[in-house]
């Protein structure tokens, strides 16, 4: 499915009751949410799922302004026309849904997988590739995809590991080096987004895999948990792509959110 631009897949009923919006992270397509989708909880529930590739990664065309608050419009546009009720993001989908929040752009709740809160909680990777990015052009990028299948080894489930790093390898690594750029710029111009989130008043599920190189600071947790709306939680056993190496847990959580639609 194409909507205005953006990559899109659906599952769920015709006529379900809920609409839930799926927002991809960096390098990933909506073949990423195929595990969580698939998931029986979620097929057996009056649940509409779309998900969506954020413009410009796989082979999707970019935006004119890559910038967080600029997927975040577009993010909500997105959400409006489709009814949505909740949101899912990953990693950068996953920010790209904080500042939807916080920028008003949605108000229900929201399933945040790995959020970056800060450029220091940021895998060193990205970091690292901006840093060389700003000598050496697009060429760190370039070679990052030759070798990202074996450094995905034990990041996604044996079964799907070909199908999704070869999803990861349709990325344009010029236009991922300019939006990493933008990214981490986001990041530096709040310092934290624990008072974004906080102050938007939605409710929030953040959630972390065991293992996750994307890190939480002890202070920004500390934070978190005094949110009355907000709940921290860590998957045991996973890694970043907690969709797709506990898509049970992930369809849960989705389900747990449902009910404070406001109205509900």
């Amino acid at each position: 499915m194409d909507h205005d631009g953006w990559d899109l897949r659906e599952s769920g009923p015709p006529g379900a009751d809920h609409t839930v919006l799926l927002l991809a992270g960096a390098l990933c397509t909506v073949a990423f949410f195929e595990d969580l989708m698939a998931e029986p909880k979620l097929t057996e529930a009056s649940v509409h799922l779309v998900a969506a590739t954020l413009p410009g990664f796989g082979n999707s065309q970019p935006p004119d302004d890559l910038s967080v608050e600029s997927y975040a419009s577009l993010a909500g546009r997105l959400a409006a026309d489709i009814g949505c009720e909740a949101v899912l993001g990953h990693s950068l989908g996953a920010n790209v849904a904080i500042e939807m929040a916080a920028a008003g752009k949605f108000s229900g709740p929201l399933v945040l997988l790995s959020p970056s809160f800060s450029r220091k909680d940021e895998s060193e990777f990205p970091r690292a590739l901006d840093h060389l990015g700003r000598v050496l052009g697009h060429l760190p990028y370039a070679a990052m995809f030759k070798v990202i299948g074996p450094a995905m080894k034990s990041s996604l489930p044996a079964n799907r590991r070909d199908e999704l790093v070869a999803e990861l390898k349709k990325n344009d690594p010029r236009f991922v080096r300019r939006q990493t750029r933008r990214y981490l710029e986001y990041l530096d111009r709040y310092g934290s987004l624990v008072p974004r989130l906080c102050d938007s008043g939605v409710t929030a599920r953040v959630v972390f895999g065991e293992h996750d190189d994307v890190r939480l600071a002890d202070e920004e947790r500390r934070e978190l948990d005094e949110c009355p709306r907000t709940t921290v939680i860590t998957i045991s056993g996973t890694g970043h792509f907690t969709m797709n190496q506990e898509p049970r847990r992930v369809a849960e959580l989705i389900l747990e959110v449902i009910p404070a639609v406001p109205g509900r």
